[in-house]
């Protein structure tokens, strides 16, 4: 049988004493200011980029002669130069989305750093529930053995580690562990039958089949209310802060509040993705979705001076509820999964789906109304959900694709289907 290699995360929560999250959080600080020094010296030179050698004696200079930089191990800071010179590549190539690299800010940056030697880690299962690694510079830590590690394990999976990652969040530090899993290769393409989905905000995934997706709120009632009196809070606080000044240690741990409040949500919603595309690839060989500009969906209405925007409070709202959705990871999950069971992924131009009868073909932005559609042909007449009749439209679009991810690994064009009757 042939096995082929499967590059894959697993992250685990670490259990850091007090004086190790000092470290690692030194270590963050001083990978994003390296970042910034890194980009201030690639950029403003005399009409030219500095190359790669140059980045690197400076990096070495600078590690020297900065108390607070060395911190970072040796192989950390050769690792944001990789990341950094990469994001300069994203930006060159024309089909990549990236935008400029710039400096990071403090506050508004993810605190992260690698470990890009594997060999350096010496993991190890100590219980059912525990296990533990080196970190540079922060010693032996212990994480939650949540799922087999290859490489490690006896009797696992087959592999290796290739690295690893250290990513704070409102709850403390986790690890991602870079694994490279041997797994069987796809002799044959996903038996399963094609489907259509349509993402909304009051109904999350509508299928062409005719059923639908839908999860609770992320918060409960109760976590919601609490939510909105820690943004009261902090607005009380920040209104007696004299401008310019840093933020109190106040203000600070209600800040820390409202952020692990809102990671509960998000893990919520990233559970239930995981969970319900999971169930997707297993069930569907095509899934063709709108190619939605999601930027620009969420974007201000608040206009100019000159020109104010109209309906803002409702529009941010809007942008809100959008964004909690997460409607691009989806679909990177779905692309992965997909792929890994022989199925494909593919993207339609997204204009006029939902305002066009799937049966009879005919376009008027008045036959929907709300989560309602009728359609207004008097030849046709048909009345159904909104969000399904959009579905079944991406579906019967499948033929003018403009992406595909998937089937065994190699992307294949997608013949037109005839249209589908509810």
């Amino acid at each position: 049988m042939e096995l082929v290699k499967q590059a894959r995360a697993r992250v685990a929560r670490l259990d850091l004493s007090a004086a190790q999250a000092a470290v690692a959080d030194g270590q963050a600080h001083a990978a994003h200011a390296l970042w910034n020094l890194l980009h201030e010296y690639f950029t403003f030179r005399q009409g030219r980029f500095a190359s790669l050698k140059e980045c690197d004696t400076a990096i070495r200079q600078a590690r020297h002669e900065i108390d607070w930089l060395a911190r970072l191990p040796a192989q950390a800071a050769q690792a944001v130069l990789k990341t950094y010179r990469q994001a300069w590549a994203n930006f060159f190539n024309p089909d990549h989305p990236a935008q400029r690299p710039t400096f990071k800010g403090r506050f508004h940056t993810r605190m992260a750093v690698d470990v890009p030697q594997a060999r350096d880690l010496r993991i190890q299962r100590i219980n059912r529930r525990w296990g533990e690694a080196n970190l540079p510079k922060v010693g032996r830590v212990r994480f939650r053995w949540t799922k087999d590690l290859p490489g490690v394990t006896r009797g696992g999976p087959q592999g290796r580690i290739t690295g690893a990652r250290l990513v704070k969040d409102a709850f403390g530090w986790s690890i991602v562990f870079r694994t490279e899993t041997l797994v069987p290769a796809l002799q044959q393409a996903h038996p399963g039958p094609a489907v259509g989905i349509d993402r909304g905000v009051n109904v999350a995934l509508a299928l062409s089949d005719g059923t639908t997706r839908e999860h609770k709120p992320w918060l409960s009632r109760g976590e919601r209310e609490h939510l909105r009196r820690l943004e009261k809070k902090s607005a009380r606080q920040r209104a007696t802060r004299p401008p310019g000044r840093p933020a109190s240690h106040r203000l600070a741990r209600t800040y820390a509040q409202i952020g692990r409040v809102r990671a509960i949500a998000k893990r919520r919603a990233l559970d239930w993705q995981h969970q319900t595309t999971t169930e997707l690839a297993d069930t569907f060989s095509l899934i063709v979705v709108e190619d939605l500009k999601i930027p620009n969906m969420v974007r201000s209405a608040k206009g100019t001076i000159e020109a104010p925007g109209r309906n803002v409070a409702q529009k941010a709202g809007l942008n809100r509820s959008i964004s909690g959705e997460a409607w691009g990871r989806g679909v990177t999950l779905m692309e992965y999964k997909s792929a890994d069971r022989g199925g494909n992924v593919v993207k339609v131009p997204a204009a006029g789906t939902s305002q066009t009868c799937h049966r009879c073909g005919h376009r008027d932005p008045a036959a929907r109304q709300g989560i309602r559609f009728a359609c207004t042909n008097p030849d046709c007449g048909w009345v159904g959900h909104a969000d399904i009749n959009a579905a079944i439209n991406v579906e019967n679009a499948a033929g003018t694709a403009v992406s595909g991810r998937g089937d065994l690994a190699v992307r294949r064009s997608v013949k037109r289907q005839p249209p589908r009757a509810a």
